[in-house]
């Protein structure tokens, strides 16, 4: 006997690249970005004001929704300092929501802590303080943890990538089946393949339902199914499980009833049946995606989710339908050339689709060319548009390899007709003469030996073990020319380096569809510029050190500036030396400059009042913003030194 190599299909090993690229992607994505971003804030984040304010409001570039405990407000000690009641402050554009404060709230630093859903389904958090009177320290620390984070972060973005492989095998597959290999539905790997990949995404979605809770930031709990039910993704994705079940009596059709259909007319009036109703079904679950997620919200939405659709159903089209020619190729040595030539059309249509949509999709989730660089989400999609580029040169080699099969094809059709009539002379000729030699080879090659008669032994078992046996010499065979075919081991080669891109493409894809939008990016990041900046509301107080390099040049430089806002100001200024006594210098001067209008530097020359005591009585500030604020200090003839700090003036 011989030893035989194991076997380890083309199905097994695309499941476990999935696997593995799931794996990876979720490690990619880390926490989950969204679409709407935390613009303004009032209290502003380190602002300190003179009194307690009665409520503390949040402004959103978009609709969010929040839910109980959305707003956190702490004090010091790390006691509730809100009433805990939301309050619905939005009006018209403007997305604002706030929590009442109690009154007679103590001096100190107080802690803003907040988490919402964005329109696109993604969890967003954050917090904040602000300080009542002057800052103080505080026992609340500031969460490090982003909503989506974590291990249910993990588990999450894995659900995410399992459910869009299975989707693209699920629908995919069964394209594959009907549009480019009909007799594929009675090939038992293909059936594997598409049942498979609705498995996959009828499990992830079960996954992703039960993990949305806590993925939010809401407690795990019996209420927390409804409260996700509730939702327009928990909608969703109760949608795609009823869809799901459509697709289940869909694919027992297809790999059932019309595997047996013999007439071709009632066949084809199947066909195009099951056509029609897995196109309404593939749509509607990749609509659900489409109407809870980055297409739902933004611009141009009611444009945006039928494209988005469109995009979906292009990208199953071609790369479930590569992964079922690569099993097609790799475990059913039968299949016809021509099936993969529709295949290669199909592929090209989509292709076709996927560049019109992503165009589109593109320049409404950017928005800049700057964005493309400069953000998450433009570097992520210039990757995508790399593999895909990639992609698209595998696929012209597979096209190469397809006319190359082709072009043998029909050149080896003439070969064999010539042969078959030379065989039918010979057999007609030889009929008398050898005839019991022809016979007797016949049943040798019947039972799979060359030359040997072949005897059925009386014993059952052995009969049904032999038979085993000559099953396996032909699968064998059969092997053995399938793999001689240099054209379709070509092909199975560049199919299969197709497959391995893909794999990585749908790994971006899934972190592409959790990370933050470049135009939004932009967008919010303009309107905290163009907001106010948080000003202390109390006279400015800073501490400097300074070192000059010679003898007595170490020190601390005391600056005050009241009231510390725009308009005129009081500055006192005070040198010490390193014991903490007064230090007299030679000279001392003061500069502000606002570099965001080009203003300044402008000079201050503070009087000498006593023995390292400077001031001035008159220093105008023209207007509110981020002064960098110079003081020089000189010590000795030839020891000076400058130095600098940015400063919030009102």
């Amino acid at each position: 006997m011989t030893a035989t190599a194991p076997r380890f299909g083309a199905a097994r090993v695309l499941w476990l690249i999935l696997a593995t690229a799931a794996l990876l992607g979720s490690v990619l994505s880390g926490t989950a970005s969204a679409h709407a971003a935390l613009t303004g804030s009032t209290p502003k984040d380190g602002a300190v004001v003179a009194t307690a304010p009665k409520d503390v409001t949040l402004t959103f570039s978009e609709q969010v929704a929040m839910g109980d405990d959305a707003i956190r407000v702490l004090e010091p000690s790390g006691k509730r300092a809100d009433t805990g009641e939301l309050r619905d402050l939005c009006a018209g554009a403007v997305v604002k929501y706030g929590v009442d404060l109690h009154p007679g709230l103590p001096e100190g630093t107080y802690t803003v802590a907040w988490r919402a859903v964005s329109a696109d389904s993604h969890p967003i958090s954050g917090a904040f303080t602000f300080s009542i009177g002057a800052p103080s320290k505080t026992t609340v620390a500031l969460p490090k943890e982003e909503a989506g984070g974590g291990v249910v972060g993990v588990l999450y973005g894995i659900a995410r990538y399992v459910s869009y492989g299975g989707f693209v095998l699920l629908v995919g597959g069964a394209a594959f089946v009907l549009a480019c290999w009909p007799r594929g539905a009675a090939v038992r790997p293909l059936q594997r393949l598409v049942v498979r990949g609705w498995a996959a995404l009828t499990a992830a979605t079960l996954a992703l339902l039960l993990l949305r809770a806590p993925y939010t930031g809401a407690d795990f709990g019996p209420g927390s199914l409804g409260a996700v039910l509730e939702t327009k993704t928990g909608a969703a994705l109760v949608s795609r499980l009823l869809l799901l079940g459509a697709a289940a009596l869909f694919v027992a059709v297809l790999f059932g009833a019309y595997t047996r259909r013999e007439d071709e007319g009632e066949k084809k009036d199947l066909t195009f049946g099951l056509a029609i109703g897995g196109t309404v079904v593939a749509a509607g679950i990749a609509g659900t995606w489409a109407l809870s997620e980055h297409a739902s919200a933004g611009l141009q939405p009611l444009v945006a989710m039928p494209v988005d659709i469109l995009h979906l159903l292009a990208m199953a089209a071609w790369l479930g339908g590569l992964a079922a020619l690569l099993v097609a190729l790799y475990r059913e040595p039968s299949v016809e050339g021509s099936a993969v030539r529709r295949f290669s059309r199909v592929a090209f249509g989509s292709v076709v689709v996927l560049a019109a949509t992503g165009v589109y999709q593109s320049w409404r989730q950017v928005g800049s060319w700057s964005a493309l660089t400069g953000t998450a989400y433009g570097r992520l999609l210039l990757l995508k548009v790399a593999l895909v580029a990639v992609l698209v040169a595998v696929a012209w080699l597979s096209r190469r390899w397809t006319r190359r099969m082709a072009e043998t094809a029909v050149a080896a059709a003439p070969e064999d007709a010539a042969g078959d009539a030379e065989g039918g002379k010979d057999a007609e000729g030889g009929k008398d003469s050898e005839g019991g030699e022809d016979s007797e080879a016949g049943d040798a090659d019947a039972g799979g030996g060359a030359g040997v008669p072949v005897t059925v032994p009386d014993d059952p078992e052995r009969a049904a073990q032999l038979a085993r046996q000559r099953a396996v010499l032909a699968a064998a065979r059969a092997k053995r020319a399938r793999d001689a075919d240099p054209e379709r081991a070509g092909l199975r080669r560049s199919v299969l380096a197709e497959a391995g891109v893909a794999v990585v493409l749908l790994a971006v894809t899934t972190v592409l569809t959790t990370t933050e939008p470049g135009r939004t990016v932009e967008e919010a990041g303009a309107a905290q510029t163009s907001a106010p900046a948080a000003v202390p509301d109390r006279p400015l107080d800073l501490t400097l050190p300074f070192d000059t390099g010679g003898v007595n040049g170490k020190g601390t430089v005391r600056l005050t500036l009241d009231p510390g806002r725009s308009g005129r100001n009081a500055m006192h200024v005070y040198v010490d030396g390193p014991g903490g006594r007064p230090l007299d210098v030679p000279e001392l001067k003061v500069a502000y400059t606002l570099e965001s209008k080009q203003i300044g530097p402008l000079p201050v020359l503070p009087e000498r009042v006593a023995a390292g005591h400077w001031s001035s009585t008159a220093v105008q500030v023209p207007m509110p913003g981020e002064w960098k604020l110079q003081v020089t200090v000189r010590t000795s003839d030839i020891d000076q030194t400058t130095i600098d700090k940015n400063v919030k003036i009102g």
